[in-house]
């Protein structure tokens, strides 16, 4: 079996705990106007590689992963495309060296393809773009209901996720869509990590090399204080769906941080 590889990284520190292998997955079916990675979206480019050869990449790091409470993070694209090259890849990183595996994806998948990744998967770093329905069609080019669905299913799976939006001026930022992802962010029981990106231009090179018009070309960056109030708008949210959810005796979201 092989997978569609776009690149990897061998020190990653931003993408799960610890120090980690970040492989980049070819190929993803949203196409969002802020991507900074648009060269991933073809799911015929990138390198083939099988697992033997991923797995040579990342064992003269592993003294760094284990020893920093790290691991292998497998992202994209979305790597839920290629579910079954993912899953075996990390059922061999767990057999052989024990790492801990986490998956960033846009849950843009129906839980029944990605099933024995679940498996094996210890985290999921889950990108959730917008909560309002035409909204996030205008953004990413594609619906959110699988996201959703995907969302629910980990929940139902109990395993551990870690939100990130992006907050992305004009875009992702209108308060009352940065409560509602906070009330469905506070309707989960196994969220332990709440990642509000600034929206930035560092990936705009990419596609003036690809010959693509950026589209955001004229938003600005967020600035600290438009952070600060929508992390406010998104607590706001979850609190107000753990008190609900507390009344029958069920969900505290305080736990996110």
């Amino acid at each position: 079996m092989k997978g569609r590889i776009h690149s990897f990284d061998t020190f990653g520190t931003v993408d799960g705990p610890g120090i980690r292998f970040v492989l980049f997955m070819q190929g993803c079916a949203l196409q969002c106007l802020y991507c900074h990675n648009p060269d991933s979206w073809d799911t015929q480019a990138g390198k083939a590689m099988d697992v033997e050869e991923v797995l040579a990449e990342i064992e003269p790091y592993l003294e760094y992963y284990h020893r920093s409470g790290g691991g292998i993070t497998v992202t994209g694209g979305e790597p839920t495309l290629q579910a079954p090259f993912v899953a075996s890849l990390f059922t061999e990183c767990k057999r052989r060296w024990g790492l801990h595996t986490a998956l960033d994806s846009n849950g843009f998948c129906e839980p029944s393809h990605a099933q024995q990744l679940l498996e094996v998967t210890d985290l999921v770093l889950l990108d959730l773009k917008q909560l309002h329905p035409q909204k996030h069609i205008a953004l990413t080019s594609q619906p959110n209901d699988r996201m959703l669905r995907f969302a629910k299913t980990l929940d139902d799976l109990n395993i551990p996720v870690w939100i990130r939006h992006v907050l992305v001026p004009g875009w992702t930022d209108d308060a009352a869509d940065l409560r509602m992802l906070g009330e469905f962010i506070g309707s989960l029981t196994n969220v332990n990590k709440l990642e509000l990106l600034p929206y930035h231009r560092m990936g705009v090179y990419k596609w003036q090399q690809l010959g693509k018009d950026y589209p955001l070309e004229h938003c600005p960056v967020p600035t600290d204080r438009e952070v600060h109030r929508a992390r406010q708008l998104i607590e706001q949210g979850i609190k107000s769906a753990s008190y609900h959810m507390n009344a029958g005796g069920t969900k505290d979201g305080s736990n996110i941080h």
